[in-house]
This record gives C-alpha cells, sequence and structure tokens, in this order.
C-alpha cells in the first residue's frame, strides 16, 4: 500500500508489515447488511480503517470480500491496495482469512489481522499494537487485551504467517493460535477501542449512546455508495481527500 506516513527511526529496526482487512462477511445478525459500509462521520468503516492502516505506516493491504462485493469493492478500489474476493464466503471467515494471507504471501516481517466492523480502532491504536509486537518478550504473536477480554487487531510475525501457509487449507490463524498459546504475548491496554464491535442494530445504539457517535446504515445501490468518492477532485486521489475529511471529524 501506498504509505501516506511512513514510520520514522528510532531503536527498532523498520520493519515491512503487511495487513488482511477482512470485508466478506453476510452480516445476518444486522439484517443481511455489510457491517463494513457503516458510515461514521460520513465515511464508511472500510475507508477509515484503509486510512488508519496507512497512517500506521503499513506496507500493504489485501481486503477481502466476499457477500456484497459489488457494493465494497467500489469504494476499495480508490485505495493502492489488493482486492481478494472470496467466492464462498459461507464458508465462514476462517477462510477469509485463510484468502488474505496466501493472497499478501510470506514477504512481511508482520501481518496485521484487521475486522471491518470496529468502528474506533485508528492510526494510533494501530501503531500502538505495532510497537508492542516490536517489544514483545517471546512469542510469534500480539493480542491486545482489554480487563481480560481478547481484542482485535492481532499482529502475526512473517514466521506464523509461513507456518500457517505450510500447514495446508484447514489451518487457520485462530485454530493456530489455539494450538500455540505459548506463541501469543498479551498487549494488556485499557483501550477499549480494540474490544469494541458492532455485530447487530442494538450493538449501534448502544455505541451510540456510549460514545456519542451516530452510525449510518449502508446504502443498498453499488451506486449510491461509491457516489461519494466520485465526486473528490481529480487533483488528489480519493484516499487522500479521506485522510482530510477524517482529519477533522
Amino acid at each position: 500500500m501506498g504509505c501516506i506516513l511512513k514510520q520514522g527511526g528510532g531503536l527498532y529496526s523498520r520493519m515491512r508489515i503487511g495487513a488482511v482487512l477482512l470485508a466478506a462477511g453476510q452480516g445476518s445478525r444486522m439484517g443481511n447488511r455489510p457491517k463494513s459500509m457503516l458510515k461514521l462521520h460520513g465515511v464508511p468503516l472500510i475507508n477509515r480503517h484503509l486510512i488508519a492502516l496507512s497512517g500506521a505506516g503499513v506496507d500493504e493491504v489485501v481486503v477481502v470480500t466476499g457477500y456484497y462485493h459489488e457494493q465494497i469493492e467500489p469504494l476499495v478500489q480508490a485505495f493502492p491496495v489488493q482486492i481478494a474476493r472470496n467466492q464462498d464466503p459461507a464458508a465462514g471467515q476462517q477462510s477469509s482469512v485463510r484468502l488474505g494471507i496466501e493472497t499478501l504471501g510470506e514477504k512481511y516481517d508482520a501481518v496485521i489481522m484487521m475486522l471491518c466492523d470496529q468502528p474506533l480502532v485508528n492510526a494510533a491504536d494501530l501503531t500502538a499494537l505495532i510497537a508492542a509486537f516490536k517489544k514483545r518478550s517471546h512469542g510469534e504473536i500480539v493480542m491486545p487485551v482489554v480487563n481480560g477480554k481478547r481484542g482485535n487487531p492481532i499482529v502475526l510475525s512473517g514466521k506464523a504467517v509461513s507456518e500457517i501457509l505450510a500447514l495446508g487449507q484447514n489451518m487457520y490463524c485462530r485454530k493456530y493460535m489455539d494450538s500455540h498459546p505459548e506463541l501469543i504475548t498479551l498487549y494488556d491496554t485499557d483501550n477499549e477501542h480494540f474490544i469494541l464491535d458492532i455485530d447487530t442494530l442494538e450493538d449501534i445504539a448502544t455505541f451510540e449512546q456510549k460514545w456519542g457517535h451516530i452510525l449510518q446504515l449502508p446504502e443498498t445501490e453499488a451506486s449510491m455508495v461509491a457516489a461519494e468518492l466520485q465526486t473528490t477532485t481529480q487533483a488528489e486521489p480519493a484516499y487522500l481527500a479521506l485522510r482530510r475529511r477524517m482529519a477533522v471529524s
């Protein structure tokens, strides 16, 4: 991914970081709506996450689509990312995870596995997670934990990704983690962004009450959801225009 902001120098060597952004789900508990297209301050969550990943210095992002790919991909194509379409999203999230890391490959020192339904995860959160990965005392995976609750995103080492890929189609990140708890370093934090996700209409109401932000349900027509990006000027890429908007929202 062509990064807007790269990580600077410091005590740790520059790592090559990839990311898999999962946007293939059906959103069945939200009345069959694409959660990645919920809008916060007028910007779809998937776009906010791509801006956050870029701002944290991620080098390449693979976006996995599936259900609603016709609506989601026009938004994603405005960014310098790879799209991997899951042809069988009904096989579950693990199939999308596997497709994402297969598409990304084994060339990265670290890989962020990120969900699209966490509305408040931002570049600062990801930067802190990457720093925790660099400073980990052991293992190959860093997972945020807030008040004893497992969070997301997680960061996997290149070694862990290679081992997952080598173990074949039936192996994916969660199964690998469950099989190798000794490889996990817990990143203890009080940052609730890591454990906040949106699965139901009730979650939206709770989110709005607690955080004071409005989440808009996605439109149903692809032409409508792509219209925002089409209105950006030709003088700058759409993802830069969105980054400017998010800076003041």
